[in-house]
């Protein structure tokens, strides 16, 4: 199936997004997420969902020794090796489903705002283990729990305009939810925190770090920004394959 992100008109909306005009120091999260990298010094990087390439190109810039980025969207590869083609990252067309993850291959895994349209995550969580040498991490932000069951993902709103509360529906009831974002109707997966945590212990993984995202005091002059401390939006998770 092609992915929304090969359509025109939601790639070109996506386009216009902070982060995807600016990289990572335009994206709310990045503050949090940085520290919990791994030294990338020499170590070998895949990155699930790469977009256009931003998180490869910083584990390039911080000494990795092989990158690959692959996603399910040809345009968004193709924006990612124009922006983005350090030395030693390559890109590759290719579905998180379809990936072979061959075993022991790679140091650090990692994978921003894309497991959320991934229906099943254990099997993933799986392959990922089985893809990590010893000792390797695995490093993901997917959209919070809380996020993915509101209703229509939005605000209720005061009559005004103003949000007035973020309401949640169905919370133990994961599956598809579909949503309105960037001028499209997307299909996103509601995951229960007890899904994402337990289905990565049951894969092996040892916890290391869980972050809900909060953005950084110099955004909270943009545009809605404070409402973002209102309900958690991501959920930053940092596990490790044991070193036997």
């Amino acid at each position: 199936m092609d992915s929304i992100y090969d359509q025109e008109r939601f790639f070109s909306q996506y386009a216009q997004m902070p982060r995807s005009r600016e990289g990572l120091p335009a994206a709310g999260e990045w503050h949090q997420l940085k520290p919990l990298f791994p030294a990338l010094q020499g170590k070998s990087v895949l990155d699930l969902g790469c977009g256009y390439g931003w998180h490869c190109q910083f584990a390039a810039q911080q000494g990795a020794a092989e990158v690959l980025g692959i996603d399910a969207s040809r345009r968004m590869i193709e924006e990612a090796r124009r922006r983005n083609a350090e030395c030693g990252v390559r890109y590759q067309v290719c579905g998180i489903d379809e990936y072979a993850y061959p075993d022991s291959t790679w140091d650090c895994v990692l994978s921003n705002l894309v497991l959320h349209y991934i229906s099943d995550l254990e099997p993933v969580f799986q392959k990922v283990y089985r893809t990590l040498k010893p000792d390797g991490v695995f490093l993901f932000n997917i959209e919070h729990p809380v996020f993915t069951a509101g209703v229509g993902q939005d605000w209720v709103y005061a009559e005004d305009g103003t949000p007035q509360y973020w309401p949640v529906d169905r919370y133990f009831q994961p599956g598809a939810r579909e949503t309105h974002f960037l001028g499209c109707q997307v299909v996103k997966q509601h995951h229960t925190l007890t899904q994402i945590l337990m289905g990565l212990l049951h894969s092996g993984f040892i916890l290391e770090a869980v972050e809900e995202a909060e953005p950084p005091a110099g955004m909270m002059d943009r545009p809605g920004m404070a409402d973002e401390l209102r309900r958690p939006m991501m959920l930053l998770v940092k596990a490790r394959k044991g070193a036997c």
